[in-house]
């Protein structure tokens, strides 16, 4: 594996050229060819928007990066038409153990996919590189779609109605005039770093040590992690499967380190042959070492330049809610940016992704913050707690719930979100899923209820409305015509004749009604579309 300085290469691209005129103009400028990145700029050129994503790097990154991918994040490639290749490629897993000590059996397992009967799994693990080529692959089809390699922000003037960004490449500077300027460029963000914003949050002291290997053998696709191993006394690690005979094996180091020590091959072989058997064989593929953060800006939205992903927040990564976090923000800021460009909302909309992707990043943080306190107690009160737990977790099942190995990521519910149409209080719901809340998937006759929602505003009713015909913006999936009352699409939704959801582009409810009339729906539409 080559390197370009302390970067790893997986695939060397070459840098792209600039463009002949030294001033362009364009719609949307993304900054960033990560996951993120890339999952917005397939959001925007599938419906119909020139995009431009620039990508410092003239090569596609390899190493210690993100490679557990949740269902809400397949969900949401599902929709972009990408899920194949990725659950394809990647490990399927939904079950996780945890251990304590040199106790061979688990203290307390899980199960990231408890609600059974969906088109996706509750997790995958796929190396980021090989992510990122899936998605490069699929914006290779779109002609309105360039990724720019090697191209550089190294200057940015923000307006109330734009911003202008200086470029610079290898053979020459140039600008481009946006409309609207995301940053999904990551944690160490230029756009953020030249307007001069900043982390609110958390530095944790401890390190870890990231220990990707190839070996080969059979183990199972699960998620094994251990407190006080003997191997790591006193401290905890985690196992994880990756595809192409790769593995992850993670060991918390403590905080008083030598960074560049730790991660010398003689010293980090004891502890994966401590982990995995005194006679493995293995090589290394990527060695790194990673400090707790869990911050966030304290705003994701200036004026016209909007943040998503690591550039805008930032969780430990125990728990895999990093990336999955950033893909959740393209998905919200995806179709509000496409209602916005299209003219058809106002720019206010995005008052609503600020709200919700913030509600979303303070989630991840605060689940982040409870499993690193938990890995890493720092009084004796608390690690006094942590040990009762495990002690009580191998017979008890009240206390299992409380062992912390890192809450995986799921998605998040905006409750209080300004794009919301509240229930009716003389509405009975007593199953279904409330306004703010991402749909479930089910199962239909033929293809799964998710696939049929897509991407855009949909009514999803069981039987016709009582003289509220669907407006025609919006799409409608009648249940009745392809249900019984007691399927799970029916059931999950708590729908009855003539009750009815509208869904939002993210897949997302915005609203639900037992007897809908007209003005219900369209007020509620509007209210989705950001007429608050």
């Amino acid at each position: 594996m080559a390197n370009q300085g302390t970067v790893p290469v997986w695939r060397d691209v070459g840098p792209t050229p600039p463009p002949v005129t030294a001033m362009e103009e364009s719609k949307s400028l993304i900054v960033g060819g990560g996951p993120v990145g890339l999952t917005l700029a397939l959001d925007l050129a599938r419906r119909g928007h020139d995009v431009t994503i620039l990508n410092r790097f003239d090569f596609v990154a390899a190493g210690s990066k993100a490679i557990c991918f949740s269902k809400r994040t397949l969900d949401i490639w599902a929709r972009l038409g990408v899920a194949a290749p990725v659950l394809e490629k990647g490990v399927v897993w939904n079950l996780g153990k945890v251990f304590r000590g040199a106790d061979p059996e688990p203290v307390y397992q899980f199960d990231m996919l408890p609600v059974k009967d969906q088109r996706m799994p509750g997790f995958i693990n796929l190396q980021q590189y090989h992510v990122e080529e899936i998605l490069l692959a699929a914006l290779d089809r779109y002609p309105n779609a360039s990724v720019r390699w090697g191209h550089e922000v190294v200057g940015i003037e923000a307006r109330t109605d734009g911003a202008t960004v200086e470029v610079a490449t290898a053979a020459g500077h140039y600008v481009i005039d946006t409309e609207w300027l995301i940053a999904c460029d990551g944690s160490r963000s230029s756009v953020r770093t030249l307007l001069g914003l900043e982390f609110q949050g958390r530095v944790f002291e401890d390190n870890f040590l990231i220990a990707d290997i190839r070996m080969e053998g059979e183990r199972p696709s699960e998620r094994w992690f251990w407190f006080d191993p003997p191997f790591n006394p006193g401290r905890s690690a985690l196992l994880h499967k990756q595809p192409d005979h790769v593995w992850r094996l993670d060991f918390q180091l403590g905080w008083d380190i030598d960074k560049e020590d730790a991660i010398r091959p003689e010293n980090v072989e004891p502890y994966v042959r401590g982990m995995l058997g005194p006679d493995v064989a293995f090589t290394p593929e990527w060695y790194s070492i990673y400090t707790f953060q869990c911050r966030r800006m304290a705003s994701f939205v200036h004026r016209h330049v909007v943040f998503a992903g690591d550039s805008a927040h930032l969780v430990s990564p125990f728990g895999a809610r990093g990336c999955n976090g950033g893909v959740a923000d393209a998905d919200n800021l995806g179709w509000k940016l496409d209602l916005i460009l299209q003219g058809a909302a106002p720019a206010a909309l995005l008052a609503s992704y600020d709200h919700e992707a913030i509600v979303a990043a303070d989630e991840n943080i605060l689940q982040s913050t409870r499993s690193t306190d938990f890995l890493t107690p720092k009084t004796r009160a608390s690690q006094a707690l942590r040990d009762a737990v495990l002690g009580l977790a191998g017979e008890c099942s009240f206390a299992r719930p409380f062992v912390n190995s890192g809450r995986l990521s799921t998605a998040v519910s905006y409750a209080d979100s300004p794009l919301n149409t509240p229930d009716d209080p003389e509405d009975n719901w007593p199953q279904g899923i409330p306004p703010g809340s991402p749909a479930l998937d089910a199962p239909l006759p033929n293809g799964w209820l998710l696939e049929r929602l897509g991407g855009h505003f949909v009514l999803l009713t069981l039987g016709q409305l009582e003289g509220a015909s669907p407006p025609e913006a919006i799409a409608h999936l009648d249940l009745q015509s392809m249900c019984g009352p007691d399927d799970l699409a029916v059931s999950r939704y708590g729908l009855l004749p003539g009750s009815a959801y509208l869904i939002r582009p993210d897949q997302y409810v915005a609203g639900r009604w037992r007897r809908p009339v007209p003005a219900d729906i369209a007020g509620a539409l509007a209210r989705a579309k950001g007429a608050f």
